[in-house]
């Protein structure tokens, strides 16, 4: 199997309001899929990301409190996960909940 870095992009969260129920299911979704992936010895690390961070551009000197964004879109999260090859790493993700809330994923094969 290779190994697979997923890049979540979603709205920046601070600007959408959700209600409640919509959340926790949401939430659930993402906990059901991850366990899924869990137990298929697919998943090998991951996380959400913190809306706090650095930007350091320039010749490295310019040091910047704030995240990248395109628009109002910021990158949310990852995910490390194993697959045969790139399509099928494209059809695991192609089932992730990130698409409820407006979100889309990136696919990428490590190099070795």
């Amino acid at each position: 199997m290779k190994d697979y870095i997923i890049l979540f992009r979603e709205p920046d969260g601070r600007m959408d309001e959700h209600e409640y129920e919509d959340v926790r299911v949401h939430q659930q979704h993402w906990s059901e899929w991850l366990e899924r992936l869990k137990a298929e010895g697919r998943l090998v690390g991951g996380s959400s990301l913190t809306l706090e961070g650095r930007l350091i551009t320039g010749d490295g000197t310019i040091i910047t409190n704030a995240t990248h964004k395109v628009g109002m879109e910021i990158v949310g999260g990852f995910l490390l996960l194993k697959a045969n090859n790139l399509d099928e790493a494209t059809e695991i993700v192609s089932s992730c909940p990130i698409f409820e809330f407006d979100g889309y994923a990136e696919v990428r094969e490590f190099k070795n």
